[in-house]
């Protein structure tokens, strides 16, 4: 065999095996324990279960419509979000209750009257690596349609910077103290329309801190404590001047869509009967 037959043999061998190993897909992100089971804690006692009544039905080779599911048992699992909405109407229609991971931005798309949405805002990082910012569908309070749970959030964060940090190297940070005030601090103040002075008697120059190991970078003023008091203050005007723009910018980008006389029509509607 010549050597560019070797080659050619390689290529569809190659592809050959290919074709059987598992492909990822969303599907595929399964939760890190530590994660489901901060979530699963929070769900059972704040709807009072027990986890002795969880069900996962989603793991490779199960399928979810013909498995056993037990009177009072509570379905709390990461379904594939192909079929997110076929599998939310499947526990509808038979009354099992459930608590399912859900595609965060996507949340609402199934349109179902029957069951409640939670909105969380953070991300999960999932075991194929996959970072999807998640949300939940759930069947458990009769009332509620959709809501924000600042207090899920963080659970969900908590458990998850633990993976990250176990997974990426740390480098640490250092802050300056308010008495040193650099260039690029200056460039900050101005960029956010926040004017700050240094008089000459009020400060020094510097190009390290005994407590720092390597230098401050393109050296620095080190300020007397009332300039470094003033330096303070800067910069919290600065930080708060720098959220403003950054909403305004955002509110700006927005373009505002009004409602049609239709959908005025049926605000008005809204509450006052039962809408099918």
């Amino acid at each position: 065999m010549t050597r560019m037959e070797q080659l050619e043999f390689v290529d569809v061998y190659d592809a050959f095996v290919e074709k059987f190993k598992p492909k990822k897909t969303t599907d595929d992100c399964y939760t890190p324990e530590n994660v489901y089971n901060a979530i699963r804690d929070y769900i059972c006692n704040r709807f009072g279960y027990s986890p002795d009544v969880v069900v996962r039905p989603f793991w490779p080779g199960e399928n979810y419509e013909k498995i056993d599911y037990p009177d009072g048992c509570l379905v709390l699992d990461n379904p594939p979000f192909s079929i997110f909405s076929k599998i939310i109407k499947f526990y509808c229609n038979h009354e099992i209750n459930f608590f399912l991971f859900g595609p965060g931005l996507t949340l609402f798309g199934s349109g179902e009257r029957r069951v409640s949405y939670i909105v969380t805002g953070a991300n999960i990082t999932y075991k194929n690596g996959a970072e999807i910012m998640t949300g939940f569908v759930h069947n458990l309070d009769h009332e509620i349609w959709a809501e924000a749970c600042p207090e899920l959030r963080n659970i969900i964060k908590k458990e998850n910077d633990k993976n990250l940090k176990k997974q990426k190297k740390q480098v640490r940070k250092l802050s300056i103290p308010d008495e040193i005030v650099t260039a690029a601090k200056l460039q900050y103040f101005a960029s956010h329309n926040t004017p700050f002075r240094v008089r000459k008697r009020d400060a020094v120059f510097v190009r390290k801190l005994d407590n720092m190991a390597g230098g401050v970078f393109g050296g620095g003023l080190f300020l007397n404590k009332r300039a470094a008091a003033e330096r303070a203050a800067a910069e919290r005007a600065a930080a708060e001047r720098a959220a403003a723009e950054r909403a305004a910018a955002e509110r700006a980008a927005a373009e505002r869509i009004q409602l049609s006389d239709r959908e005025i029509e049926l605000q008005k509607m809204i509450g006052a009967e039962e809408l099918i």
